[in-house]
């Protein structure tokens, strides 16, 4: 194995397991390299972090495209196609990796790696404690220490070789994608392709939260992009209640109605999902709160109403069945 320290990055010592083929690629931003990798602690068990082999699936990143874990590009942009490499780095790089891996094993777990009920003001940050969901991970984040990382460069491709996919795109790009995909997400609901609607709409909020988190929490351009997350989610959510999805409504509007309790829409919505999962008494408080709001709505709201009468009544008459049954 050929030991080298890198030039001019402090705190990092590479290793070439395995030599690549050719001459080290070309790295300009907007350049797309796929990469397995695998992280372990400096500790006598060089104890396994994540390991992207066990997915099955090579990562990407953009260079150049502000990847949280920076020093990764620039580990990158010293190999060659093929190459496997480990690199022992300090703590002044390795800092930011328990919430680049909690995003990591998220998509790994088929789960969505951006949280959208993170609402924390600035200042709370900086000194709240907040649990990463992995034990290991608080742990690291707790008290942050040098890392091994083994990589393995997987493919290169240059900009004008791939199509961008939204997490590849620049903060300028994704703006532009949104209304786009907006759109794209409104034919699709009226077509009645549901579930295609929400892929849309899901795209577009991911675009804005990505672009979010780099405005402070409260501030007049964080805000104006989180009322565009709002309208996303709520169209997100009458897919879902077409879908019959009805806990997951309740969710999302009831996480805007906490932060946001002005936003009649997501009563309406919210009630709408109570009647379907027969909370009367929630239902009836939404609806009186959507009156509350907007008493042009008296009317819209009467129906409602009276449908869910009619589904309270539908549900004693199944609950009568079932006991008569029972006894």
């Amino acid at each position: 194995m050929d030991k080298t320290m890198l030039l001019n990055m402090e705190g990092v010592k590479k290793t070439i397991v395995h030599g690549g083929s050719d001459d080290i690629p070309r790295f300009i931003t907007g350049t797309k390299v796929s990469f397995h990798f695998r992280t372990m602690l400096c500790d006598e068990d060089r104890t396994v972090l994540d390991d992207s082999k066990k997915v099955g699936v090579p990562m990407e990143v953009v260079i150049g495209n502000m990847f949280k874990l920076e020093i990764w590009e620039s580990l990158l942009c010293s190999m060659r196609v093929g190459e496997v490499a480990e690199f022992l780095c300090d703590v002044i790089h390795t800092g930011l990796y328990p919430i680049v891996a909690k995003s990591l094993r998220r998509i790994a777990e088929g789960k969505d790696p951006v949280d959208w009920h993170v609402h924390t003001c600035g200042m709370a940050n900086m000194f709240a404690y907040h649990s990463l969901g992995y034990p290991d991970l608080d742990e690291l984040q707790k008290e942050p220490q040098p890392l091994i990382f083994v990589l393995e460069l997987v493919k290169v491709e240059q900009p004008n070789e791939y199509n961008r996919e939204s997490w590849a795109m620049s903060d300028e790009e994704r703006m532009k994608a949104v209304p786009i995909l907006h759109g794209e997400g409104n034919k699709l609901f009226k077509l009645g392709r549901y579930e295609a609607a929400t892929n849309k709409y899901k795209e577009a909020i991911i675009c804005l939260k990505n672009i979010q988190t780099k405005e402070k929490a409260w501030e007049v351009p964080w805000l104006k992009l989180e009322k565009m997350v709002h309208t996303l989610t709520l169209n997100y959510c009458q897919c879902l209640l077409k879908m019959a999805e009805y806990y997951e409504v309740l969710e999302h509007t009831t996480d805007i109605i906490n932060h946001h309790p002005g936003v009649l829409k997501a009563y309406f919505m919210r009630a709408k999902a109570h009647v379907e999962v027969w909370n009367e008494e929630q239902a009836k408080a939404d609806f009186q709160k959507v009156l509350e709001l907007d008493p042009s709505m008296a009317k819209t709201v009467r129906k409602e109403l009276q449908i869910l009468h009619m589904r309270m009544e539908e549900k004693r008459d199944e609950d009568k069945l079932t006991y008569k049954g029972m006894f």
